[in-house]
Order: C-alpha cells, then sequence, then structure tokens
C-alpha cells in the first residue's frame, strides 16, 4: 500500500485523467444516475481520488464523504472544492482495509478503486467486507475492477509495444496471474476477469443490479471519439452504455462496474 499511496502522492495526477479516459467517466456517471436514486442521500466514496465522482454526486445534492489513500489526492480534492463551488460532507485519507474503523451507515457506497489495488484475495475480501458493512440495508454499492485484458486493451489502442519479444508475453501473463508490478508504469494492482470479479462479489449476499463493461467497444478507438463534435460523442457514449451490459463484449473493457443492492 506505500507503493500505491507514494504513486498518488507523486507520480500520477488522478484528477486529469477521467478527461483523458472521458469515455469510462461519461459510461459509469449514467449507471451512477440510473440506480443511484433519492434525495439527500448519504455516501461515502472510499478510495475515490481527488474526488471527481464525489463532486458528481455532491452536485445532485447528495452528502458525500470521500477517503482516499492518498493526501494528495485530498488536498487535491480541497482545492477543487472551491474551484468548483461543491464542498463535501468530508475528506478523510484513510485506507480501505481499516473500514471497521467508521460507524456511520451509508445509502451508497463507492469503492471504485481499491480493488484494483490489493493483489491479495484476503485483502480484497476484507475491503469488500468493510464496505458493505457501511451500507444500510437497502443500501447501494458500486465496485469497480480492472480487467485482465486492460493491459491488451491499452497496447492495442496505442499499437505499442516496448521491448521486444518480451511484450507478448508479458501481456498475456495478465490473463493468468492478474498481477501488475510497478516496474510496467502503473502501481502495484490486481486486474480481474469477469467472472472472478463476479464470484467475489457473490460472497456478500448482494443481490445483483448490474455488471457492465464500462468501456467495450468504445475503448480501442477512444482517442478518435474524443477528436468528434460533441454531439457526436455523445452519441457513441449511448452506443457504450446500451452495449454495457452485453456478456459477450465484457473482454473488450478495460473496467467492470458491479452495482448490487445489500
Amino acid at each position: 500500500m506505500n507503493l500505491v499511496e507514494d504513486f498518488y502522492d507523486n507520480k500520477y495526477d488522478e484528477w486529469s485523467r477521467l478527461d483523458r479516459h472521458r469515455i469510462e467517466f461519461e459510461i459509469t456517471k449514467k449507471y451512477l444516475d440510473k440506480f443511484i436514486v433519492g434525495d439527500n442521500l448519504d455516501i461515502f466514496d472510499i478510495g475515490g481520488g481527488p474526488g471527481r465522482y464525489s463532486f458528481y454526486l455532491s452536485d445532485k445534492g447528495h452528502n458525500v464523504t470521500l477517503l482516499d489513500l492518498s493526501q494528495h489526492n485530498i488536498d487535491i480534492a480541497k482545492e477543487k472544492s472551491k474551484e468548483l463551488n461543491t464542498n463535501l460532507a468530508g475528506y478523510i485519507k484513510g485506507d480501505a482495509l481499516e473500514l471497521d474503523e467508521h460507524n456511520k451507515k451509508y445509502d451508497v457506497v463507492l469503492l471504485m478503486g481499491p480493488l484494483y489495488h490489493l493483489v491479495n484475495k484476503a485483502d480484497r475480501r476484507k475491503a469488500l467486507k468493510g464496505a458493505v458493512n457501511l451500507l444500510k440495508d437497502g443500501g447501494i454499492i458500486v465496485a469497480s475492477f480492472i480487467s485482465n485484458y486492460a493491459p491488451i486493451q491499452d497496447n492495442f489502442a496505442y499499437l505499442k509495444f516496448d521491448n521486444g519479444e518480451d511484450d507478448v508475453r508479458e501481456l498475456l501473463g495478465y490473463i493468468e496471474s492478474g498481477v501488475n508490478n510497478v516496474e510496467s508504469g502503473f502501481t502495484t494492482a490486481y486486474f480481474s476477469s469477469s467472472e472472478e470479479a463476479l464470484k467475489l462479489m457473490e460472497e456478500y449476499n448482494l443481490k445483483q443490479l448490474a455488471f457492465a463493461g464500462v468501456e467495450n467497444i468504445l475503448g480501442c478507438r477512444e482517442r478518435d471519439i474524443l477528436l468528434l463534435p460533441e454531439e457526436d460523442i455523445q452519441k457513441w457514449i449511448r452506443v457504450g452504455f446500451a452495449l454495457g451490459e452485453d456478456k459477450k463484449l465484457l473482454g473488450a473493457s478495460q473496467h467492470y462496474l458491479y452495482i448490487g443492492r445489500k
């Protein structure tokens, strides 16, 4: 976790990532809009980085508390709150593995980051158990996973090979192990298959409301799509959202999104 914390504190601009990957951002927001229903809900955004989704939900009138491992991300969130004139209910530097320190119950819990930075399955289970325990009965949990096809999708989008013959072996290795090391340019991470992600969520007696491949067919053409006129961008986002839960297309996505009810 120290490596992950250092990565977001010193090496990565998480706020701007969702500008570069706007398809992920826009389609995820559509799922939040579909399933987070009600007024003035209490929402806990665990591992929410600098708060892009926190601010989005706060603007809709919800009471959102942001927790992140990175102090830098928390500081950015506080700065952005002034720019956006949207203040969150709380800004907490904290660890998704230490959720038993929090006693309040929430209508919605977002866990859209920690599960793909926890390499050990026991840690993923601990984070999930803590998140579910913080939900009110009937509450909604939204959890994100990075697909084990994501490195292949990313390299394909940029037609990128850097290390000769080692590239193929490395990319295909993610399908088997799911483990990413810091030498790859990204931080410590775990990439899941869709089957593994669903099996993990099934352990917590949740009612599955949706399981989606976020980018699906749009991912490898994202750079081209974002150069289009705004009207056309929105058309493609509508197509991607419509295809998100098509099981035949799950492997085309870099991110999986699970939504369930306690």
